[in-house]
């Protein structure tokens, strides 16, 4: 019987036909067993970091409903110390009001003086530019505290004392040099060309910068207003010195007042309950645009 050697599959690799491309290597199990094994300490590492960070708003977040003694929510879990806070003097929808005006506020402002600041910075050349931005930088080292009372008897006299204009400008003021420094290396960061461009199209400085420009530093522009609303929602120190009325304290620093509010003793319930209302429109805001607050950083570190 003679065999049919056709039929067999030969296992002699045979030469590729020119023009033939190579045929990719397989992936090796090993590599990827070893990038695991060496990514392992990075994901524990994160992922403890991350616990860390997140106990505490999830253990103030389950004590806020959870039965407390000497507290408005004693038997079961409720909302009781969230009605505590929602009927605390003036109430929790005016002192909510109150922050966001003054955060909204101090955003704008920051953002419209930032953003001109920073251009002029970056784009013209003028007689003491670097001396003019290091003394806008000197304003971080000064402490914050110590600038209060001063600026309190300047408000006084021009009649902001006792106004939420009045903070807001003071938290505008503190969050300016951070702010223009970020908009300086964002505005560095775009290529020269796109302006020059627009200037020889017959644009103007400001329509260069409103058209060409503007879109081109969002990512700065929304990092730099999420750390001015940040700090203007969560402030304690500006508000306790200049704000005299109830009427017109922020959440933060009614949630404050209410922890001693029946005899010097602490109300945790409804302390807890003030600070997850506090946290939670940071949260939702961090987390919308955490892609922009990301590439905002990098432009500069990038162009730095």
């Amino acid at each position: 019987m003679v065999a049919d050697f056709r039929s067999r599959p030969t296992t002699v690799d045979e030469p590729a036909s020119p023009g033939t491309p190579p045929a990719a290597p397989a992936r090796s199990t090993g590599v990827t067993i070893a990038g695991i094994a060496l990514r392992t300490p990075y994901w524990v590492f994160t992922g403890a970091v991350g616990l860390i960070f997140l106990a505490p708003l999830v253990w103030t977040a389950v004590a806020s409903v959870a039965p407390q003694a000497g507290t408005n929510q004693v038997d079961g879990w409720g909302l009781g110390n969230y009605e505590t806070l929602a009927n605390y003097q003036a109430g929790i929808w005016r002192y909510l009001a109150n922050s966001a005006f003054v955060s909204l506020l101090t955003v704008a402002l920051t953002l419209l003086v930032s953003l001109l600041g920073g251009y002029a910075f970056a784009r013209f050349r003028f007689p003491g530019r670097n001396i003019l931005f290091l003394l806008t930088l000197a304003i971080l080292m000064v402490p914050y505290a110590t600038l209060l009372i001063p600026l309190y008897v300047l408000l006084n006299e021009v009649g902001l004392q006792n106004s939420l204009v009045g903070v807001a400008l003071v938290l505008t003021m503190f969050q300016l040099p951070f702010a223009t420094f970020l908009m300086r290396i964002s505005f560095e960061a775009v290529p020269r060309e796109l302006d020059e461009a627009a200037l020889v199209d017959g644009c103007s400085s400001f329509g260069a910068l409103r058209r060409v420009l503007l879109p081109a530093v969002k990512p700065g522009l929304i990092t730099v207003g999420l750390f001015a609303f940040l700090a203007a929602w969560n402030d304690f120190m500006a508000p306790l010195i200049l704000i005299n009325d109830s009427e017109r304290m922020t959440l933060p620093l009614a949630v404050s007042n209410l922890r001693g509010q029946v005899q010097g003793v602490v109300d945790y319930g409804a302390t807890e309950a003030g600070v997850v209302v506090l946290a939670l429109p940071c949260i939702v805001l961090f987390l919308l645009l955490q892609r922009h607050y990301v590439r905002g950083f990098m432009s500069g570190a990038l162009k730095g």
